[in-house]
């Protein structure tokens, strides 16, 4: 068994956060954070969304965001993947973004809303082509039998976005997680790491500084 201890967390050299000076909404923290972790490390926008199904088992998986703003963070799946009819059921979810090339760790958690028809057409439509088609052939998750169904699907999607260059999915949904709870985390070498959590309180934004 390979030993699990000496490897090293994180680099010789972290960025600076100095909590009290950070801005009064987490949005706005986040996207510095995020144009800076795009300046080091590969797919900063790569997030964990967790999720939990009927019987209230947790359940997780990498997705990349969309957006984030004033009124949240928006992730795009299709309706009929197990996600969306988890979300379905239970409309919750949490955020988890790590940046260990930078010692830094973002988790947030709150309802989701699905966004309006046009909204979710748009998402779709601004996907690449070989996108489209990924997320055409469906199926999402079920047990494949033989490789060449997948093949025959492909090829399948592939005609369709051909001819429906302008057409999306009904399926296709973009979802906003409107967060009552945005934490930020940076790592320290002595492991008195830095912890801000941002809590909505009445439609307005508690900063608080947690232990490690």
């Amino acid at each position: 068994m390979v030993s699990l201890r000496g490897w090293a967390s994180f680099p010789d050299e972290l960025p600076a956060f100095d909590p009290d000076s950070a801005p009064p909404t987490p949005h706005e923290l986040f996207l510095d954070w995020l144009t800076e972790a795009g300046e080091h490390v590969l797919a900063p926008h790569a997030v964990t969304l967790s999720t939990v199904d009927a019987d209230g088992t947790p359940d997780a998986r990498v997705v990349i965001l969309k957006d984030v703003g004033p009124s949240g963070w928006a992730i795009a799946t299709s309706s009929e993947s197990p996600k969306g009819r988890q979300l379905a059921k239970t409309p919750h979810a949490a955020l988890t973004f790590f940046w260990p090339g930078r010692g830094r760790q973002v988790r947030l958690r709150g309802p989701v809303t699905p966004a309006a028809p046009d909204v979710s057409a748009a998402d779709f439509l601004a996907r690449p082509p070989a996108s489209r088609v990924e997320a055409l052939i469906g199926r999402q998750s079920q047990v494949l039998d033989d490789p060449a169904e997948l093949t025959a699907a492909a090829r399948e999607a592939e005609h369709w976005v051909d001819e429906n260059p302008g057409t999306a999915p009904d399926t296709w949904t973009r979802y906003l997680i409107a967060p009552v709870e945005v934490e930020f985390w940076q790592a320290s070498h002595d492991r008195r790491h830095l912890r801000l959590r941002y809590r909505d309180s009445d439609d307005t934004w508690v900063r608080e500084r947690l232990w490690p």
